[in-house]
């Protein structure tokens, strides 16, 4: 598999944007702005596509409309949270737009087609190295944040009440979203951002309850669901983007199955369901 320099391109792309997607993604689910992930990939497409008509790369039409679109997201502040319906109108307008362009430009309708589903087999060398500069940028800006942020996440009141500005670090941070956005579109589409944005972060948010273990462990799943789903795509022929959105929804699937009691913890609950006295949880003397 790895003899064909499509395929070796390919895993280099989707391990960079696999690394970006599951640090970015672990604070987009921790703050609730999954939605707002979701509508920066279809006024991403409606940048694509206009890039088409003036004869940009589509990934540069992609990567400013996002940024621009995250910044307005971030302005709105913490009311961003109650405006789901404008956030869908917003999005659905978007991707009217990009079909209208699609009508003046018909020429371009499968790379329209990469852009919505993606097609990391297509990715060149050269776009490899931009996924990694941008991917660079991201992981620094996350890194230099991630500490207020984490404080404006989980105490937003506290946080304001200690001099941190919330619509600061929301309008930093949905523009770090924004370029991560635009790199998973390369590889999952503007479509399916959730697989790889939003899957590996949730899963590891039921598993674990640490930050740090919670961000390595989305970083790693992203990464194993990118290549194993390049991997399953090379010897099925079925496209790389179903097994990544599969592979990301059956693990969130297993994390989200009841854990069964231990033995013991289960007999305490027995007893106390009778209304009987619990056995001591403590040795006997002898």
């Amino acid at each position: 598999m790895l003899d064909y320099d499509f395929m070796r391109t390919a895993f280099a792309a989707a391990g960079v944007v696999a690394v970006v997607s599951g640090a970015v993604g672990y604070f987009l689910v921790l703050r609730g702005q999954t939605f707002a992930g979701h509508a920066l990939a279809h006024v991403g497409f409606t940048g694509a596509t206009g890039a088409f008509l003036v004869g940009v790369a589509p990934l540069w039409g992609l990567v400013l409309t996002t940024v621009a679109a995250g910044v307005g997201m971030g302005l709105m502040g913490e009311r961003l949270a109650q405006r789901d319906v404008a956030i869908g109108l917003v999005l659905s307008l978007a991707l009217g737009f990009g079909l209208l362009f699609l009508h003046f430009y018909t020429a371009f309708a499968t790379q329209a087609t990469a852009l919505l589903f993606g097609n990391v087999l297509a990715v060149e060398t050269g776009t490899v190295w931009t996924l990694a500069a941008l991917g660079a940028v991201s992981l620094a800006a996350l890194a230099a944040i991630s500490r207020p942020l984490l404080f404006a996440s989980v105490q937003p009141e506290l946080a304001e009440a200690k001099g941190v500005s919330l619509r600061l670090y929301s309008v930093l941070f949905l523009a770090i979203v924004a370029l991560a956005t635009a790199e998973c579109a390369q590889i999952v589409g503007v479509l399916l951002v959730f697989s790889l944005m939003v899957g590996p972060a949730a899963t590891a948010q039921r598993v674990t309850s640490g930050v740090g273990t919670g961000i390595l462990l989305s970083v790693a799943l992203a990464l194993a669901e990118a290549w194993i789903g390049i991997a399953l795509a090379f010897f099925t022929d079925w496209p790389s983007s179903f097994w990544i959105t599969a592979l990301s929804a059956g693990a969130y699937l297993l994390a989200a199955l009841p854990r069964p009691a231990w033995p013991r913890q289960a007999s305490l609950l027995s007893h106390q369901a009778l209304d009987q006295p619990a056995p001591s949880l403590t040795p006997r003397k002898r």
